[in-house]
């Protein structure tokens, strides 16, 4: 038997999976439950309305991945927008991907009762309902996002549901969601097929086309979750997965990858390893913006770049001295990483994400879903890599981690953070893995970010404040164009991770940079 671990970047989600363990429920059945709950909490980084994304690891079995991003619309082509230059990123035409996150429970709940009978439908959704109807505690995060939207955001028809009398949302208030409630109580009763092919799939339908979205109901019905094979690459330490395209997966790995050849080119200090795991954010973000598309217009199978060839000729591009000038295209969008380990250590690496805050702002008068804007990531020029058509899918930022270690540990880690993702994985595993520092200071660390993340449009290195202080001469000297933000910055995104050891004993940590929680417990 395993101890059982929970981390959430929203305290209520995570006591909403450590719940489900208690009762006996399974890793999966936890992190569904976790996953309405926030859903409801944190409505400004994840919904009903956006994508999801798994790796789930049973023990002595390879982990299985589910993709579940929607694809565009049918009725998402070029001529749907034309006389535009690119896809509106607020507003109906944004909305034009299928919201998969439902499916995606629905797909993985099939593999937990493959696992053991399963816990009623009502027992894993009714903390979230009773949060959505009886009110949710406004967080600091919260009221940030409703500031930086309400200039785009309040003007739109049932935006009003996230506003207080007209005005941004303030730290401490309750929001009640209870359209939302009802929603979720409905899917408790009927199931979460229901979705996509009953009540509810006609209701967002309807509500969809009114607002301007390309998206029908025929897209609802054809709609289904996948299980993939997910990316990996072994190195010194371990093994490490992570999802395949259309996310960003390969890059993450990539990065680690290469980590593991250039280290040695360090003194081990902190500033080393940034720097030396900047450059290959740097290798690992060309190659990711030349090649990750749809799965169907993949110009090479994705882990021909973790081939130890490939890998050979990114490292030669990294020097231990000098930065390579940037920027290249940034990604960015925000989401929320969850991970669990259940007593028979059973783990899951789950990531959920609208895209921007409030995705697009359309928010289903019917059903109160908020829709993600995932599709405005489409390019409207027909020979651009990301080049909009009907039934792909767009890049997505998401990338849920897990790896196990030759040491017998395994490991499930992730954060939210747009272009920020796989960096924070890399800084959180290499300083775990690599450097030895306990798993909580390896999170709450300083940390960098190359590029922009969630609600930021600058290319350049920002750094903590708290690790500029030892660092930042050092990596201006070595060419790095370096920004010093605020310590502890929300802006670097929220990780977090649990480990399951050889012996059974876990360890859990969440982000003080979010709303987290995280605990360990025997079972």
């Amino acid at each position: 038997m395993s101890q059982i671990a929970f981390t959430t970047p929203h305290h209520e989600a995570t006591k909403a999976g450590e719940a489900i363990l208690a009762q006996g429920g399974t890793a999966i059945e936890a992190m569904v439950a976790a996953a309405a709950t926030i859903a409801v909490v944190y409505p400004h980084m994840n919904g009903l309305g956006g994508d999801g994304f798994w790796l789930i690891s049973e023990p002595g079995k390879a982990p299985i991945g589910i993709d579940a991003s929607g694809k565009a619309a049918q009725m998402a082509d070029l001529s749907f927008y034309q006389g535009l230059t690119e896809i509106p990123t607020r507003g109906g035409k944004a909305a034009l991907t299928m919201a998969g996150a439902v499916a995606g429970w629905q797909e993985a709940l099939a593999i937990s009762h493959q696992w053991q009978a399963g816990l009623p439908l009502p027992t894993l959704l009714n903390n979230a309902i009773d949060h959505a109807r009886s009110g949710i505690e406004v967080t600091a995060s919260l009221e940030a996002a409703s500031r930086k939207v309400h200039a785009d955001l309040a003007h739109l028809p049932e935006f009003s549901q996230f506003l207080q009398d007209g005005n941004i949302l303030k730290q401490g208030t309750t929001l009640k969601l209870e359209r939302l409630a009802a929603t979720l109580e409905h899917l408790s009763r009927m199931g979460l097929a229901d979705f996509y092919q009953g009540e509810v799939a006609m209701q967002l339908a309807k509500d969809l086309e009114a607002a301007g979205s390309p998206i029908r109901l025929e897209d609802f019905w054809s709609y289904h979750a996948q299980q993939v094979k997910p990316l990996s690459v072994t190195t010194s330490k371990g093994t490490l997965y992570n999802l395949p395209a259309p996310t960003q997966g390969i890059a993450s790995l990539l990065i680690l990858a290469l980590y593991d050849r250039i280290s040695i080119l360090g003194d081990g200090s902190d500033t080393d390893m940034a720097h030396l795991l900047i450059e290959a954010t740097k290798q690992a973000f060309i190659a990711r913006n030349q090649y990750v598309t749809d799965p169907a217009r993949l110009a090479l199978n994705l882990e021909e770049l973790l081939t130890p060839p490939s890998l050979t000729k990114m490292s030669a591009n990294i020097s231990a001295t000098q930065a390579l000038p940037w920027p290249h295209e940034a990604k960015h969008g925000d989401t929320i990483w969850m991970g669990c380990c259940d007593s028979k250590g059973r783990m899951v690496s789950y990531i959920q994400s609208l895209y921007w805050e409030f995705g697009s702002g359309i928010v289903s008068p019917s059903t109160g879903i908020v829709w993600n804007n995932r599709g405005s990531s489409f390019s409207l020029d027909p020979e651009h890599l990301q080049a909009l058509k009907p039934n792909l899918k767009p890049f997505h930022t998401l990338n849920p981690a897990f790896a196990e270690l030759k040491d017998g540990r395994r490991m499930s880690y992730g954060t939210m953070g747009g272009e920020g993702q796989p960096q924070t994985q890399a800084a959180l595993f290499s300083r775990y893995v690599y450097h030895g520092m306990p798993l909580d200071k390896a999170i709450s660390t300083g940390r960098w970010l190359l590029g922009r993340t969630w609600g930021d449009v600058s290319h350049n290195l920002k750094v903590e404040a708290d690790f500029a202080g030892d660092s930042a001469e050092t990596l201006r000297l070595r060419g790095h164009d370096l920004v010093e933000v605020p310590a502890c910055n929300e802006l670097m995104g929220h990780a977090g991770a649990v480990v399951l050891h050889r012996d059974g004993t876990t360890d859990a940590a969440t982000d003080p940079r979010s709303d987290g929680l995280a605990v360990s417990s025997g079972a």
